[in-house]
């Protein structure tokens, strides 16, 4: 039976390394599920995994993508599910790792379809936002898509241009392709979750972002400074860099934000995660103990299918 394991996660738990582990001892290869990632340009902001954890075990989808490509979970989903289809084909075992949500559900659940955005099209709604401010959004919304406009963040542009795009773009209701039906998979999958103490997380996480620094956080994202518009770049670790070289706070306040946006988004993911229930919790300490797990599932499942 074909098997696709999940380690998932909030940022700076230690996904990485206990992935790796894991992958070594089942002797499979490892789909990173990171929506930031999957770009070349950036390395150090992303916590791309060290040389020598990429040299132990083949990853997929890391530094695949320019920052300058259009890019989404849906087109994620097609890819990765190509990708597995090819990996099955020599081992029944694959692991996914990562801390973004909606990747990991475009993997496990299936999302709906969405269309390519114009790019002109884009441009144009981003500039009348940023000339009319966000009630324009919402107005155009509400006359377009009623039933998205209900169920929306009215204070969350970025849904609201989503739906705009969606449904300007095809002509059909953003609302119509939120059906929310999980798809079926040809492959058994393993959900196990990370999580530790808060405090503990945050620590780590604020260790984290000094290493970046030291690293050299600063000098990467002054690089694309000038791409700083793009959805790409629109990410903890960058944005606030950039709003420093723009003036508006010193490095010192840039880093701390840093910090501070990180253990915000710590805190998200995994408001995201628990409301998944077929997930299995573990700390990141616990290896052995995770492995058996994996292992015990495995053979009920070939169990299960050699007795039917």
């Amino acid at each position: 039976m074909n098997c696709l394991i999940v380690i998932l996660g909030p940022t700076g738990i230690g996904k990485t390394a206990l992935s790796v582990e894991i992958a070594q001892h089942l002797n499979c290869e490892i789909i990173s599920a990171d929506s930031r990632q999957i770009y070349k340009e950036l390395r150090i902001g992303t916590a791309v995994p060290e040389p020598n954890e990429l040299q132990a075990v083949k990853h997929h989808f890391i530094g695949n993508k320019s920052i300058f490509d259009y890019y989404n979970a849906s087109l994620f989903e097609e890819e990765v599910l190509e990708t597995i289809e090819v990996l099955h084909k020599e081992n029944p075992y694959i692991l996914l790792t990562g801390g973004s949500g909606m990747y990991i559900d475009a993997v496990v659940k299936g999302i709906d379809y969405l269309p390519t955005i114009d790019m002109e099209l884009r441009n144009d709604l981003l500039e009348k936002f940023k000339e009319s401010g966000i009630d324009y959004l919402r107005r155009q919304l509400k006359l377009i898509d009623p039933d998205y406009y209900k169920i929306v963040d009215l204070k969350n542009p970025k849904r609201m241009l989503k739906g705009l795009e969606v449904t300007l773009q095809t002509g059909i209701p953003y609302s119509k392709f939120r059906l929310n039906q999980k798809k079926t998979r040809p492959f058994r999958i393993i959900q196990i979750g990370l999580e530790m103490n808060r405090e503990a997380l945050y620590q780590r996480i604020e260790t984290r972002v000094d290493k970046m620094v030291a690293d050299g956080l600063v000098e990467e994202a002054r690089q694309f400074y000038e791409h700083k518009n793009l959805n790409s770049l629109n990410t903890v670790g960058y944005k606030e860099l950039f709003a420093h070289f723009d003036g508006e706070y010193s490095l010192e306040k840039a880093i701390e934000l840093i910090k501070r946006n990180s253990r915000h988004y710590a805190k998200r993911q995994l408001s995201w995660f628990k409301r998944d229930e077929s997930i299995t919790w573990f700390e990141p300490t616990e290896k052995e103990k995770i492995i058996k797990y994996i292992t015990s599932q495995i053979a009920e499942k070939t169990l299960e299918t050699n007795f039917i």
